[in-house]
């Protein structure tokens, strides 16, 4: 073989491993990739009352919507409470209504007739005046019988004027001061109910946000405490990606920065967006701070995935990050 040949066949087997070379390179992800993993933020859903759990709507795994019914208590003694608050409302609104409209139109009534016996009795002693007054003159009535007759007229006259007052009073309401505390009293009461039935609706709770349900705390019939959490959820958006990168990075990212990872098993790549950037340094392992050592001082990013996304990951997945 001459030194052309030899010169040509060198070559070429430079040029073909020059365009395997490239190809490779263009096949692999970039190598400025970050270890980091997915972290979820739980939602304990709980009742503010305690009670017995009659009801347990939904099961570890399900994917429920918002107002989603979750579980119901047994819901005494709430539901007796509420129902004796909302009769005494009831019965101090009617005390109320009374207190502003007078009497009733019985009443008034009673009132009525009382008087017109009052007037009959009343024309009747002025007519026996007069015809008294007439006798006395030519002397066929005692002064006696006279006197008598003038204190009737007069009695009938203060029975006629009482009764008119009494009817003039019938028609009026009650006094400010008494409708003014019997008021005071219906709003107590309608707070007081307000109180109970929202303490009876606690009993029975819905899901305050869509996501997956990752676990129940409680089993039908057990005895649950104000306050305990029964369902823990995780919503879609409550999942975040949290990855390190090195001191000499972290100057270069910007919140709102987008970035891409990969999990394991995962069919694509899932865009995020930084969300923050931790201000606190940290040690990979513990080590002594100087310029040598300065390579291992790492900062926490954490980045949101968009929320049709985010169902693609679980919490403690580990995952690679590449910054856009």
């Amino acid at each position: 073989m001459n030194a052309f040949n030899l010169r040509f066949r060198l070559s070429l087997y430079g040029l073909a491993a020059l365009l395997a070379a490239l190809s490779s390179g263009c096949d692999r992800k970039p190598d400025t990739s970050y270890q980091g993993y997915v972290e979820g933020q739980f939602v304990y859903v709980a009742s503010p009352q305690s009670g017995r759990l009659e009801h347990l709507g939904v099961t570890r795994g399900d994917s429920v919507a918002v107002n989603h019914p979750l579980f119901a208590l047994d819901q005494e003694p709430e539901a007796s409470a509420a129902m004796q608050a909302r009769q005494l409302l009831h019965a101090d609104e009617a005390r109320l209504a009374d207190l502003q409209t007078g009497k009733r139109p019985p009443e008034v009534e009673v009132i009525r007739a009382q008087l017109a016996q009052v007037m009959a009795e009343q024309k009747k002693s002025v007519e026996i005046l007069k015809s008294y007054q007439s006798q006395y003159a030519s002397g066929g009535v005692a002064l006696t019988d006279l006197i008598t007759a003038r204190a009737a007229v007069e009695t009938n006259d203060a029975l006629a004027r009482q009764q008119r007052s009494n009817q003039a009073v019938a028609a009026l309401p009650g006094r400010d001061e008494q409708i003014k505390a019997q008021a005071a009293v219906v709003e107590a009461d309608r707070a007081a109910f307000q109180q109970a039935t929202w303490k009876l609706q606690q009993k029975t709770i819905v899901a305050p946000r869509a996501g997956l349900v990752f676990d129940t705390l409680y089993r039908e019939g057990e005895w649950v405490a104000a306050g305990s959490p029964i369902v823990q959820m995780l919503p879609p958006e409550n999942l975040e990606i949290r990855f390190f990168v090195p001191e000499t990075v972290v100057g270069q990212i910007k919140p709102g920065q987008p970035i891409k990872v990969h999990c394991d098993g995962c069919a694509a790549e899932i865009p995020a967006s930084i969300t923050f950037i931790s201000p606190q340094v940290e040690y990979t392992p513990p080590v002594i701070y100087s310029n040598e050592t300065r390579a291992k001082l790492v900062f926490m990013i954490i980045a949101k995935p968009p929320a049709d996304q985010a169902s693609r990951l679980h919490p403690g997945q580990p995952l690679q990050a590449w910054l856009q």
